[in-house]
């Protein structure tokens, strides 16, 4: 695909993603610049590897836009006009009320030999290429027109030359707990499937976790894929949060609608982030009733009731000011549970009593409250991001193991 540093490359991983269930194994991934000789070195190492070569990116108008050009050239395919592709592309800018330039003709060419796919969401249409026994698929590169042609064009064709086995996988998600950590409770059952492969992934906030399997026997996958991910489950114990695939938010939002509970949140060195990922679920206005965004000492005395007093006495980063956000959250709100959260995000205001890094989360339900310290090791947004991980995993854990006396919950 063409080189873009300055975006998140999602399409390959949806592209693995979808490939592998269809059986067909990806083995390499390679982003290229624009320079024609550079994309015709990758294309042509790329077939000689591979039966089935698929690229985003580079179909547009513009002159960086070079991919068509050097897949022709490297294949000996004569690129001609496709005046039905023209013709959609005038009539999408006349329906948008847009001139069109000349350039967007460009879109129009065709190799010799090309099955276009059609892109309802766009101008540049994939385009199918055989060649011998290799595939090359062309996709353009704007995520959703992609996705779109590739689930409406793509997979149908290649299920129909695809291997019978297929890539079966779990997705169990864990927070807690380094990725070292992980690989030691679950590597004792590498050896009892010897048929599964396991991937961890650190992705920050969570280590992910990945059992699969390759097989032409859906059932037999079933069942080892079960066993495995129950074996594993008991290993991480409480650490371990979701195994399939959820965000931890995701997670929280189950767990307090499943409880008939509401939440709200007074922050202070995540800034709004755990409220954010709070809200970013669907249907979130049945439990999130609101929170606050208060740094200053004066914003935590007015908006969530921290005696001014206690932060002169502890420091506004304290065990007993996080309980006192949370407390005085929860009774503002009349929410089942409010959650507190202070620290030092960085880079600057640490001292050697207080670091860098250092936040402490509290709950309260009105009738209990505790407070939990953290160190977090990174730079502002990787602290701020793993205080909302703790926090959200504070909510989870007062489901999982209630406070005295509320037994029943969750």
């Amino acid at each position: 695909m063409p080189c873009a540093p300055y975006r998140l490359d999602t399409n390959s991983l949806f592209l693995t993603s979808e490939l592998n269930q269809l059986g067909i194994d990806v083995a390499q991934k390679i982003v290229v610049g624009d320079a024609p000789q550079d994309m015709l070195a990758v294309f042509r190492q790329a077939l000689d590897r591979a039966q089935v070569v698929i690229s985003s990116g580079g179909l547009g108008p513009t002159d960086d836009d070079r991919t068509r050009q050097a897949v022709s050239d490297l294949l000996g395919r004569k690129l001609t006009m496709n005046e039905e592709i023209l013709r959609q592309i005038q009539e999408r800018f006349r329906r948008y009320g847009r001139p069109m330039a000349k350039i967007n003709e460009r879109q129009a060419m065709v190799p010799e030999g090309a099955t276009v796919l059609p892109n309802p969401r766009g101008t540049a249409p994939g385009l199918w290429l055989e060649a011998g026994d290799r595939i090359v698929v062309l996709l353009p590169g704007v995520p959703g027109e992609l996705r779109k042609i590739f689930e409406h064009e793509v997979r149908p064709r290649l299920a129909k030359v695809s291997p019978a086995e297929r890539l079966y996988t779990r997705d169990l998600r864990v927070t807690g707990m380094g990725e070292s950590d992980v690989e030691q409770r679950v590597s004792p059952l590498y050896a009892a499937y010897p048929e599964t492969e396991t991937t961890i992934l650190a992705s920050p906030p969570a280590i992910q976790l990945h059992p699969r399997i390759w097989t032409n026997d859906p059932a037999k996958a079933q069942t080892v894929l079960d066993e495995i991910t129950d074996r594993m489950a008991l290993a991480l114990g409480e650490y371990l949060y979701s195994t399939h695939g959820e965000l931890l938010e995701e997670v929280v939002a189950r767990v307090l609608a499943d409880n008939r509970a509401t939440i709200a949140v007074a922050e202070s060195c995540t800034g709004g982030w755990l409220a954010e990922r709070l809200t970013s679920i669907p249907g979130s206005s049945r439990y999130f009733l609101g929170g606050v965004v208060c740094y200053s000492n004066e914003m935590k005395t007015s908006f969530a009731g921290v005696p001014a007093d206690l932060i002169e006495a502890k420091g506004a980063v304290s065990p007993e000011v996080a309980n006192a956000l949370a407390v005085g959250i929860q009774k503002r709100t009349g929410a089942t549970i409010g959650i507190g959260v202070t620290g030092i995000a960085g880079p600057g205001g640490g001292t050697p009593e207080k670091p860098v890094g250092l936040v402490y989360i509290g709950i309260s339900d009105g009738r209990s409250s505790s407070e939990h310290k953290f160190q977090f090791l990174g730079d502002r947004e990787r602290i701020r991001l793993f205080a909302s991980q703790a926090a959200l995993d504070s909510v989870r854990r007062y489901f999982l193991f209630p406070p005295t006396g509320q037994a029943g919950r969750g």
